[in-house]
């Protein structure tokens, strides 16, 4: 990544702990650099509220020699509130943790309000690919041992096929097809 010249954006979770708690130290011991907020009222009676900070990562920030290439740290903070249609009021959802990125691009290039438009849209594709694949097609509970790579593709290939043919909502249309053969290879792009 590096020698292509790009630049790279990814979450710090807790299954690197060394590099998790030495950012988690980073974000209470130092002010942040630059800040950003976003509320959005989403879809199935949701508002969400986003509060981003960046810090500048220091040299040595980080538990070994290659997270010297991360020049940011971005914490995002979310609150979500949720309609309750019986009490007729938005209900505050239990508090989340904070996520933690690290980024190798500088706080100096880019500003804390687009560091959250990328993450936003890194969560973009894991909400239209990976949990999709899972809840609607079981991806996660597959028990296929022997060339699992071969199904996968399958699933992935049966997800451009209903989403290049304009379905939104693929488990309504994983039903429908499942109901009805010719609507199936009505589909563009089967024969």
């Amino acid at each position: 990544m590096i020698a292509s010249g790009s630049e790279l954006l990814c979450q710090v979770k807790s299954n690197q702990p060394k590099l998790y708690k030495a950012m988690r130290r980073q974000a209470r011991h130092r002010p942040g650099a630059d800040h950003a907020y976003a509320c959005d009222i989403g879809q199935r009676n949701r508002i969400e509220q986003r509060h981003v900070r960046v810090w500048a990562l220091p040299p040595g920030s980080g538990t070994e020699a290659w997270h010297d290439h991360f020049h940011s740290l971005i914490e995002v903070r979310r609150s979500t509130e949720v309609f309750d249609t019986t009490g007729r009021r938005f209900v505050a959802r239990a508090d989340e943790t904070p996520a933690y990125y690290v980024s190798t691009l500088s706080p100096h290039q880019v500003p804390a309000r687009e560091f959250a438009h990328l993450v936003r849209q890194h969560w973009a594709i894991e909400n239209r690919l990976h949990h999709v694949l899972d809840t609607s097609m079981a991806e996660d509970a597959s028990r296929i041992r022997c060339n699992p790579g071969v199904f996968a593709c399958l699933r992935h290939l049966a997800l451009n096929l209903l989403r290049s043919n304009g379905e939104r909502n693929i488990s309504q249309a994983l039903w429908r097809n499942a109901l009805s053969l010719d609507r199936l290879l009505g589909y563009a792009g089967i024969l």
